[in-house]
């Protein structure tokens, strides 16, 4: 194979391949600086098919092998070169563009540099690669094979088959949250639970949940408050508000108004039991 490049910058398209190729690297100097490669943003997909690569993300080392995809995004502090004596093979894709970077960014975020991606999504990202060496010869056919790799990308990380593990991976934090609702559940705590960094639990529960996890922990307050006032007539609004992880009675109270449109007390007597079933957000799930 060969390798392609199209100027960057030229055309104002929403994905721009600016390379894409295959290669063996064995025993020479190939070693890339994020910080190093101009001011022009662009990313790099590049999937290792055998041997061995480094990466240095963010202080973080890497060691890549066959089945690793790395994705970086520059300028950035990042590092990735062959090691003296090892060998490297891979294919890559190189874009940019407005909406290739955002959803770039996004899966970074989310998954970060090295991604272990399912084989069907490898074969679909080298038959882009190869279709921009041999057909990407117009701008516009360039692009729209570029965002097809930026998409298949996409769809391996949060499509249903992802979320359904994510799912699977929160369900020890929500199961934490119902079981110490009374006490204090920092972001920190939760992030600990689920073996994520705090940055990257915030936002895969927030895919997964639907809530950012502060918001989602509310919630789970409002509904067993609720149900504490419903089916515990004789426990004060003070001592409810304590079991559900509030100190100030008062701050209980005007939460619980603005989740419910009714104060702790007028819930009680009223007996407005259709938004326990509901829950909060007009019964959606939070």
């Amino acid at each position: 194979m060969r390798t392609i490049s199209l100027p960057r910058g030229r055309h104002r398209l929403h994905a721009m391949p600016t390379s894409a190729g295959y290669e063996i690297r064995h025993d020479e100097i190939y070693d890339w600086d994020g910080r190093k490669r101009g001011q022009t943003p662009f990313t790099v997909l590049q999937h290792t098919i055998s041997g061995t690569g480094r990466l240095r993300y963010e202080n973080r080392d890497y060691r890549l092998g066959a089945g690793d995809t790395l994705l970086v995004l520059v300028p950035h502090n990042h590092r990735y070169w062959l090691e003296k004596d090892a060998r490297w093979e891979y294919f890559w894709i190189s874009m940019n563009g407005e909406e290739a970077l955002r959803i770039h960014r996004f899966i970074l975020a989310a998954a970060g540099p090295v991604l272990r991606l399912q084989p069907e999504t490898v074969d679909h990202l080298a038959d882009c690669g190869l279709r921009l060496v041999r057909e990407g010869t117009t701008p516009a056919k360039a692009s729209a094979i570029a965002y097809e790799a930026a998409m298949t990308l996409y769809d391996d990380v949060f499509g249903s088959h992802a979320v359904a593990a994510d799912r699977s991976a929160m369900q020890p934090v929500i199961d934490y949250i119902n079981a110490n609702i009374g006490e204090p559940l920092p972001v920190e705590a939760l992030a600990k639970v689920s073996g994520l960094s705090r940055a990257h639990f915030s936002r895969v529960f927030a895919e997964v949940e639907g809530l950012p996890p502060a918001e989602f922990v509310l919630h789970q307050r409002m509904q067993k408050a609720a149900k504490l006032l419903a089916g515990a007539a004789l426990l004060p609004v003070k001592e409810i508000a304590i079991m559900t992880g509030f100190e100030d009675a008062n701050y209980f109270s005007k939460v619980f108004r603005r989740i419910y449109g009714i104060n702790p007390t007028e819930f009680r007597t009223t007996g407005m039991y259709a938004a326990i079933r509901s829950g909060p957000n007009n019964g959606q799930r939070p």
